[in-house]
């Protein structure tokens, strides 16, 4: 239930608000984001700001879908929304000429890793179905979501492969990356929309799972069995949030 601490994503979803963060992420590529490396280069700090770019690519999508739906609904578009044509914005926003480069490549680069995260921690997931942890109706669902093919699929599993061969390569800088999540999670306070806010931090814990999950503090990867069940919640919230993205840029493309 709501509280003070937890939020029904279903009751507050994540949509178009006309907020504008786009000096939040001018920040998060410039200063979080690792310098110097780019998206194809053959080290983990380039899997890294790949994956940030992915979730940029999603919040990009997100605001899109929005727009979208805002005029299937019929809704007015209020003086300041400068944004009011979903296909400008996805070619702007994710088009291969568009601001950010490689956008729907990263997209689907940190669907995969979260995908594979997911498969990593299939064990602890279902051991929270069955010993009373998550309510009847969320048991079923999570245990047909990680009975999905997709999960175990060698292709999803190319982008957390490729990440552990490059951290196996310099595994003394890793305590960067954790360094550097931090500062995501952080940085979303500066975010003034509440609901960009809340949805922000989410996708950012959930990423943070996904690397705690794939690299651990050696680059092996992570126990599953100890990583909080809020870190795990977040991980499967973004994962939704990637399945509808990734639907609705089909659709547009």
């Amino acid at each position: 239930m709501p509280s003070n601490d937890y939020y029904d994503l279903e009751e507050f979803p994540e949509g178009y608000t006309g907020y504008d963060g786009s000096e939040v992420w001018q920040f998060i590529h410039d200063k979080i984001g690792f310098t110097g490396y780019d998206y194809d280069d053959n080290h983990w700090k380039a899997d890294f700001n790949k994956a940030v770019s992915g979730i940029h690519s999603l919040v990009s999508a997100q605001v899109t879908k929005g727009i979208q739906d805002k005029i299937d609904a019929g809704e007015e578009f209020t003086d300041d929304e400068v944004w009011r044509d979903p296909k400008v914005e996805f070619d702007r926003r994710l088009g291969r000429g568009g601001e950010q480069p490689m956008a729907m490549e990263n997209l689907y680069f940190a669907y995969m890793l979260f995908l594979s995260a997911a498969a990593k921690a299939k064990d602890k997931l279902l051991a929270d179905c069955d010993n009373g942890s998550i309510d009847s109706e969320s048991s079923a669902i999570l245990k047909g979501f990680l009975e999905l093919p997709i999960l175990c699929d060698p292709a999803v599993e190319v982008a957390a492969k490729k990440l552990h061969d490059h951290a196996m390569d310099s595994q003394n800088t890793l305590w960067e990356a954790r360094m550097r999540t931090r500062d995501l999670l952080r940085i979303m306070n500066c975010v003034q929309c509440n609901k960009c806010r809340l949805h922000g931090k989410v996708a950012m814990l959930g990423l943070s799972t996904a690397l705690q999950i794939h690299l651990g503090r050696t680059g092996e990867g992570g126990d599953p069995n100890r990583i909080h069940r809020v870190e795990l919640a977040a991980l499967l919230c973004t994962i939704q949030k990637f399945s509808k993205a990734v639907e609705f840029c089909k659709e547009s493309r």
